[in-house]
């Protein structure tokens, strides 16, 4: 009877791994507050339910708001979103989920509110929203991080007297080839492209930047999986712009700008983040204010929207949101109701449809996925 119960969950599990469901654990970066968050949350994740469970703490450290995961798996960084900025890297335990610093660099400025690494795992990129500027990170072999390489301070304003008397880099996305990093600055409504080069300087491209509409503010941007567009979406436009991607010069050119805000469209409402699915024809946006996912059908011929309709989050301020690594799920942070909830995906149409309870995460702003043993 033992032989044959093992059997029967040894099959299941086999089914299950070559049906796609293989076991991930997802990290969750948090802004940390006393009582409440304390850094790097896990939870086991089950691909076949998009289920959380045993939610617990991976590493205790200072407002970890953006996460990034090595392309090897073996290691995680966080952004520590402070005045006085750093970066911090961990080694993943995969088969417990736990975390162990290997060691923490300052980002060269404040504020470090997002990061991301090159393709090969050799370099990291940092953008500091306080001070506006972006920065790389030599990726050592044992995962630890070296002190930074290059340093760009950008310069400059646009129209909005409160938001934009300065820049605010906003994030930094390493290209499907890995040849540019855009880094979009909401204060100077402009896209920044730099160049990743062997030895790490990161010089900046020709053209140098994409510029938006006046006020729009640039926050973070999707490649289109088939490498020919990128979708920037605005944090006070509440827009997403669409642009033709030239990737022998990491050079855009506008092809639309579609509304995300929908017909409530108010003044407390800014975009957060976007995606686009895995297979190419669905685009996801987050927008705060009315707590939503914004859905639009893409042409992947053409890179043009149309929009597919929106879906409450179920929580306050949807700060962030990622697809599942199957494509079968989204998973929405929200921020202000220390919860996280999960939808699942329509992959003809895009349309969410929420799967269960909310799990409660406190402060969650970022989420990543890691395969487990």
């Amino acid at each position: 009877m033992l032989t044959m119960r093992f059997l029967r969950v040894f099959t299941l599990a086999a089914l299950a791994q070559a049906a796609g469901f293989a076991q991930h654990t997802a990290y969750f970066g948090t802004y940390t507050k006393p009582d409440k968050s304390k850094g790097i949350y896990s939870a086991r994740y089950d691909a076949a339910t998009g289920k959380l469970t045993a939610i617990s703490l991976a590493a205790e450290t200072a407002s970890p708001s953006f996460l990034a995961v090595h392309p090897n798996g073996r290691f995680l960084y966080a952004v520590n979103e402070q005045a006085e900025g750093s970066v911090s890297a961990f080694a993943i335990d995969r088969t417990t989920g736990g975390l162990k610093l290997l060691n923490r660099v300052s980002s060269r400025g404040n504020g470090p509110c997002h990061l991301a690494l090159d393709h090969t795992g050799k370099w990291l990129f940092a953008a500091n929203y306080g001070s506006g500027s972006v920065a790389v990170f030599p990726v050592h072999p044992d995962g630890s991080l070296g002190e930074s390489s290059a340093f760009h301070q950008h310069e400059g304003s646009s129209v909005n007297a409160t938001r934009q008397r300065g820049p605010h880099a906003h994030g930094t996305f390493v290209s499907p080839d890995n040849r540019f990093v855009l880094a979009p600055d909401l204060g100077l409504d402009k896209v920044m492209t730099y160049r990743i080069d062997p030895q790490g300087t990161m010089p900046p491209s020709d053209p140098p930047f994409f510029k938006a509409a006046p006020g729009a503010g640039p926050r973070h941007l999707a490649f289109h999986p088939n490498g020919k567009f990128v979708y920037i979406l605005t944090e006070m436009g509440i827009n997403v712009v669409a642009c033709r991607y030239d990737a022998q010069r990491g050079a855009l050119e506008e092809i639309q700008t579609a509304d995300a805000a929908g017909v409530n469209r108010s003044p407390s409402m800014s975009g957060a983040e976007i995606e686009v699915h895995p297979n190419g024809r669905i685009l996801y946006a987050s927008v705060r204010g009315d707590n939503s996912i914004a859905i639009f059908a893409v042409d992947p011929a053409t890179g043009r929207l149309s929009a597919a309709g929106r879906v409450s989050t179920e929580g306050k301020t949807p700060r962030a949101f990622t697809i599942s690594p199957d494509g079968k799920y989204l998973l929405a942070a929200n921020q202000d109701s220390d919860s996280v909830m999960t939808f699942a995906i329509d992959p003809r149409t895009g349309a969410l449809t929420r799967t269960g309870d909310p799990v409660e995460v406190f402060s969650p702003v970022s989420i990543v996925f890691v395969k487990s043993r």
